[in-house]
């Protein structure tokens, strides 16, 4: 029998989270194993409640949701993140799917679309409310996959010639988590080979920029 899907809310709205929680737990193939009220919790957390997929507010006190996804992915890169907000300019949307999410959920959708948004990202696609997605230019709801903008730190870093081992000392991270990273850079962008990224970075500007966060 199929394990039911993990899902953590993470909002600082106490009846919006409640809401939420309360329609999930209506579906069998849904567990709802934590509601939390800010940023910060979702990062220390998320390796012990072990989420599927993680409903985050986009504004809350203290670490923003684009924050927090970057952070929360680099502990634990299998869970899924929904981006939960009220705002629908083209500038939140995009920058979100920069920043790692997997989707983009309007507050004010039907609350069947919540559902529908889980199992669209658990099948690994990329989910967008329909507000969302008319509201986005074609080229970026097209499902071609950005680098977040800890990837383009990692790349410049590995672009100037750096071990895994370097950068993962450089940034304060593990070398297991730069790896990951390395290897998510090299699918998105369709790139084998150390060489192949390093020539990318030089013909997109990488190592022009910062690149950093």
């Amino acid at each position: 029998m199929t394990q039911p899907t993990r899902i953590l809310i993470v909002d600082d709205h106490p009846m919006v989270a409640e809401g939420i929680q309360s329609l999930l737990e209506s579906y069998d193939d849904i567990s709802v194993v934590g509601v939390l009220t800010n940023g910060q919790d979702a990062v220390d957390q998320v390796a012990t409640l072990a989420p599927d997929v993680m409903l985050l507010d986009l504004n809350m006190p203290g670490i923003s949701g684009l924050n927090a996804t970057e952070m929360i992915l680099e502990k634990r890169p299998q869970t899924k993140i929904l981006i939960l907000s009220m705002h629908d300019s083209p500038e939140y949307i995009s920058t979100a799917l920069r920043h790692g999410a997997s989707g983009y959920v309007l507050k004010d959708v039907p609350t069947d679309e919540i559902y529908t948004a889980i199992t669209t990202v658990m099948s690994g696609q990329q989910y967008l409310c329909t507000g969302a997605r008319g509201s986005l230019t074609p080229n970026i709801a097209d499902g071609r996959e950005p680098l977040t903008s800890r990837e383009q730190t990692i790349l410049l870093e590995l672009a100037q010639g750096k071990s895994n081992k370097e950068v993962a000392g450089t940034l304060d991270i593990s070398v297991r988590t730069v790896e990951t990273h390395r290897q998510n850079i090299k699918r998105k962008l369709g790139i084998s080979s150390t060489a192949g990224l390093t020539r990318y970075a030089m013909e997109h500007g990488v190592l022009q920029g910062t690149g950093g966060l």
